[in-house]
């Protein structure tokens, strides 16, 4: 069988619970250890679940053997599902077993409960004598048996590992329809035993489908009904309710986890048709300490799925052995010394105080001249009513109502809270309310898609979503999880089918009466929410989805404490604080608006589609604000100058009344900056860099991009500017496969992968354990290669760039589009910026097409005007396609010029899933390679 070692395989008698000896099969390394001098440091009991056998471990038994005799150099694994490596010093038996009934144990015939399961473990670990420490892993319903095995042994365990499990059924969700379907009588003993349409159906939803020999392999204890009796009666023993002989072991099972207080690690695939997502949020109630790494792409098989094996050998290298002096990262992924860590430009600037994001609101709303003046503005879509206009009482008061209204229908500290909103006076009332009683906002955009969106929401899995119909429609349809409240009133009728159970107003109505009867004191008698809820620097605020333009969308996690200081930068670098009336094309900011103490609007638009955004709409807003900044994406500023020649004279004064413009998101070209320059003559232009993880990290205007450009050098790219105050940026210089594998430095002309650490960076990704490791893997070298910045929190961007010799970062692309030739790398932008330069090119991108260290480069062009492709793909002309290689090769004379293998023009170069002005690179690389090997010629 593959990856199977006729070695491991050994039975072993033992007795059971039933009064009898049987025969187990397990899989057992420890022979192996032995013949090679090696001492076992601990053991991994691993336990299978139904349908499959102890083959499901051969991986961890592989990766345990090689790495104790390699010293830790094995093979990590797959590199895309973030780079694991490190030296292991510790040995590790792994001992994987067949329960009895499975796999190649014994056929007994007796009916096996999970009590009886349970205790058959324990009865076969006394014979075996296992080595401590002991860290259990299950898997499906072998994940239940191993934590009734781990809470029954307290003095072995050390910690818990889990691929998709359950240990509860949730009261108010239904049994998972695959289930229900088996347990029919009519099904349970057909589909389980009598014939293989279980069993095959389980093999049919890894992702990608299994090799056909490892399916062959997984079905080989099974080919009779008489081996298959154990796969129906494992089936039959889901407890589906309280009368089920086996609930009352469940019960105490799921009871004893939520106190085990050893290190856990869950490995999860959402793609799981019976243990889904609220099977994981319930088990990190019970074990909030919990490590969670989910799998996007990855469903029920998880262990076929993604190469689990070195991620769990890491996590317990830094989570288990007691002689690794190495500190961990948290569950939270904060290192300890990190946090409260204050990382400033320059390595040296202290960071300002803590202070709670409402306070200013508060503030306002208190006071009695402020309290009448306005705070924000929602604007009116074209052709409905007049704009709405809330002053800073009207606003404070209603985030009091709300916020005490969230605590009376049971919303709690620490709560996730889905928002599904748009941006205006409703959701900036929701999010200070959640902020102020300690609930956790979750911020997924809805310009994720509905698939996406719905990924974002079940995988942050909010207790509550509080959101528009059309949202909550979704969300009923599709299954989302959480009480579910509309932002407006419904009618009862379809209140009930969405399963709402209160509006925002309803909500608002419970606090003021909660507040009346306690005879509170009006707004701004220091009475803030009239419950005590206390709130701190370090608790969670908020977890916001990144754009998914890089693969599926991240969860973000931020404290109280950054986000706070994250308003401290916004206000020092860019000078928004009371007084400044704020556009906010980007709807983040308008919802920072009152922290920041600013009259906020978001101008009529689509914030899901930054291409409606036009300049009326922007010259409208800034009207009802008296802007004096507008923050618009690159793409919306596109089309605002698209739209400029419709703007009135009352409008076009409004914008030359702006005295700041941000833009951030995505390289802009100077052209298009100078053109929006006359458009707002009195204003200064910013272009900062920065991402979900960390929204504002350097800054530059426009007319500090003019005076360096000749600072680039030869790599190119954009110019960003310099750190801005509290944020300290290294480089990791990239080797010659484009991995960015060099020691974290700030020296001028070297490329590498962008590495950042702030104050206000993000505290980790939610439920992604791995890749918060992979952004943290060298805050040791960081340590010793920064002077100054031991405490510091980094975080990898993968982006790619340089510093200059003025200390200017230029950005020169993302790390997954680096080209890796024989001659050496090239970054896309350097050579991309060169070829746009030509007469008659609109757009162009470099990509690489081959293996890595020997990719071929390969620029694609979309031509403007009267030569615009009008579909499909062509070769460039001979002219266009000698111009295109002529400057290319003078764009990557650092690597002795690098030759062009094809020009090819296309209609349209395709742009990612958010973001209009971005170049989706991968799939154009994709596309291209299969153009060139005489694939269909297709437009990418």
């Amino acid at each position: 069988m593959p990856g199977l070692r006729d070695e491991w395989s050994r039975l072993v008698s033992a007795p059971d619970s039933l009064g009898g000896s049987r025969t187990w099969h397990i899989l057992d390394n420890g022979a192996e250890l032995a013949a090679a001098g090696l001492t076992p440091t601990g053991t991994i009991l691993c336990v299978h679940g139904n349908p499959t056998w102890s083959y499901l471990w051969r991986t961890v038994l592989q990766q345990a053997t090689e790495w104790a005799r390699s010293g830790g150099d094995a093979p990590q694994g797959d590199a895309s599902e973030g780079d694991t490596s490190q030296g292991i010093a510790e040995v590790w038996r792994v001992i994987a077993v067949d329960q009895l009934e499975m796999g190649y144990s014994e056929r007994s015939g007796q009916s096996r409960t999970l009590k009886t399961r349970v205790a058959d473990l324990g009865l076969l670990t006394e014979t075996l004598e296992l080595q401590t420490p002991v860290v259990t892993l299950g898997h499906d319903w072998g994940g239940v048996v191993s934590l009734g095995w781990a809470v029954d042994h307290p003095d072995l365990l050390a910690g818990v590992m889990l691929l998709n499990t359950a240990i509860h059924q949730p009261e108010d969700s239904p049994l998972p329809a695959v289930l229900r379907l088996v347990l029919q009588r009519s099904l349970l003993v057909t589909s389980t035993v009598r014939t293989t349409g279980f069993l095959d159906t389980t093999l049919a939803i890894a992702h990608p489908a299994l090799a056909g020999d490892v399916r062959a392999a997984f079905r080989a204890p099974y080919r009779t009904a008489a081996r298959r009796a154990g796969i129906g009666a494992f089936v039959a023993d889901i407890p589906v309710d309280d009368e089920h002989e086996s609930s009352v072991e469940l019960s105490r099972i799921s009871t004893a986890v939520a106190k085990l207080s050893v290190p856990a690690l869950m490995l999860w695939g959402p793609r799981d048709p019976v243990f889904s997502d609220r099977y994981l949020a319930d088990l990190i109630t019970r074990l909030p300490h919990a490590d969670v790494a989910r799998f996007e792409r990855a469903g029920h098989l998880v262990g076929e799925d993604v190469a689990v094996a070195p991620i769990m050998m890491t996590w317990l290298a830094e989570h288990i052995t007691a002689s690794d002096d190495r500190q961990p990262v948290s569950a939270q992924g904060t290192h300890p010394a990190a946090e409260h860590s204050a990382v400033p430009a320059g390595d040296e600037i202290s960071v300002a105080p803590w202070r709670p994001l409402w306070a200013t609101l508060d503030e306002f709303a208190g006071d009695s001249t402020r309290a009448a003046e306005t705070a924000l503005v929602e604007m009116a879509p074209r052709g409905s009513r007049e704009q709405r206009v809330v002053t800073w009482g009207l606003l404070g008061k209603r985030v009091s109502e709300i916020s005490e209204g969230l605590l009376q229908i049971g919303v709690k500290k620490g709560d996730r809270v889905s928002l599904l909103i748009p941006p205006g006076a409703d959701l900036t009332a929701v999010v200070y309310a959640c902020l102020r009683i300690g609930a956790i906002i979750v911020v997924a955009d809805a310009g994720l898609g509905l698939t996406g969106l719905g990924r974002a929401v079940r995988g942050a899995h909010p207790t509550h979503i509080i959101g528009i119909q059309r949202a909550l429609t979704a969300a009923r349809a599709l299954g989302w999880p959480g009480q579910k409240i509309s932002a407006g009133q419904l009618g009862r009728p379809l209140a009930s089918v969405l399963r709402v159970s209160h509006s925002l107003g309803d909500i608002a109505r419970i606090g003021r009466d909660a507040r009346k009867q306690r005879g509170e004191l009006p707004l701004g008698s220091d009475d803030a929410v009239g419950a005590d809820v206390a709130v701190g620097a370090g608790d969670t605020a908020a977890i916001l989805f990144t754009s998914g333009s890089t693969g599926p969308a991240k969860g973000v996690v931020y404290t109280h404490g950054q986000l706070s200081a994250l308003i401290s930068v916004l206000s020092r670098q860019f000078g928004i604080g009371p007084g400044t009336g704020l556009v906010a094309g980007f709807a983040p900011f308008a919802l920072l608006g009152p922290a920041l103490g600013a009259v906020s609007v978001t101008p009529d638009m689509d914030v899901t589609s930054p291409r409606t955004l036009t300049a009326q709409a922007v010259a409208q807003a800034a009207i009802a604000v008296d802007a004096t900044v507008v923050f618009a994406s690159p793409a919306a500023l596109v089309n605002v100058l698209a739209t400029a020649s419709e703007l009135t004279l009352s409008e076009r004064r409004a914008l030359g009344s702006v005295s700041t413009v941000l833009s951030a998101g995505a390289p802009l070209a100077v052209p298009l900056l100078e053109r929006v320059q006359k458009l707002v003559p009195e204003a200064i232009i910013h272009t900062p860099y920065g991402m979900t993880e960390g929204l504002v990290m350097t800054d530059v205007t426009l007319a500090e991009i003019l005076r360096s450009a000749a600072d680039g050098g030869v790599a190119g790219g954009v110019c960003v500017g310099r750190p801005v105050a509290g944020v300290s940026i290294r480089i990791s210089a990239l080797d010659a496969l484009g991995g960015a594998t060099g020691e974290l430095l700030a020296t001028p002309g070297v490329t590498g992968e962008i590495v950042v650490a702030a104050a206000h960076l993000k505290d980790h990704y939610d439920q992604l354990w791995v890749t918060e490791r992979e952004s943290r893997r060298d805050r040791d070298s960081a340590a010793k290669t920064a002077s100054g910045l031991s405490e510091s929190r980094w975080h990898r961007t993968a982006d790619v760039g340089h510093f200059d010799a003025n200390g200017r970062l230029w950005v020169e692309g993302r790390l997954s589009h680096v080209i890796s030739t024989a001659a050496g790398v090239i970054t896309p932008v350097g050579p991309e910026q060169a070829v746009e330069k030509l007469p008659g090119v609109k757009r162009a991108a470099a990509v690489g097409v081959g293996p890595s260290g020997a990719q071929q480069l390969v620029v694609v062009v979309e031509l403007d005007g009267a030569k615009r492709l009008r579909s499909g793909v062509t070769l460039a002309t001979a002219t266009l396609s000698s111009d295109v290689r002529n400057v290319v090769r003078a764009s990557t004379a650092h690597v002795g010029g690098s030759d062009v293998a094809a020009v090819l023009v296309v209609s349209d170069l395709p742009t990612d899933v958010r973001h209009n002005s971005k170049i989706d690179r991968i799939a154009l690389a994709a596309w291209a390679g299969d153009i060139l090997a005489g694939g269909r010629r297709h437009a990418p």
